[in-house]
């Protein structure tokens, strides 16, 4: 390979590889509390590891089903941008987003004890206000 050539495509490497740098965050971000203060992502783990009642492992359920697919998505996601590492992030992230709140939404076991669900009116595990649910969130960072 030429000297010219060697330094082209080290050149288009390197500007591909400043384009695609950066990461994404996706789960219960910064700032989303419930209306008495908590902060979401606290209840998030504390359900999620069973602080007060059983573990429900909503979260690792979802990164154990989805995370395989993680890899092939960004990949077809940089193929669709041409190579923009911010807007395939994002488009990846949204499908992990969405991914989480099925996850949510799905998960039924361990059942709730019975004076919860009377409390509550429904069976659902891990829905009672929607502030957990509806607070789920993406970020890219460069």
């Amino acid at each position: 390979m030429s000297d010219d050539l060697a330094g082209r495509v080290a050149k288009h490497l390197a500007e591909l590889a400043a384009r695609m740098s950066g990461e994404v965050h996706v789960g219960f971000l910064e700032g989303a509390t419930y209306p008495d203060g908590t902060p979401v992502a606290a209840v998030a783990y504390w359900d999620e590891f069973g602080a007060s009642g059983p573990p429900r492992p909503f979260f690792r359920n979802m990164i154990a089903q989805e995370s395989p697919t993680w890899g092939p998505k960004l990949k077809g996601a940089l193929q669709f941008t041409g190579n923009d590492g911010e807007k395939a992030l994002r488009i990846v992230g949204d499908n992990i987003q969405g991914a989480l709140i099925q996850s949510i939404n799905d998960f039924t076991t361990p059942a709730l004890a019975e004076s919860t669900i009377k409390r509550k009116g429904f069976d659902k595990p891990l829905i009672d206000s929607a502030v957990m649910v509806n607070s789920t969130g993406v970020e890219v960072v460069k």
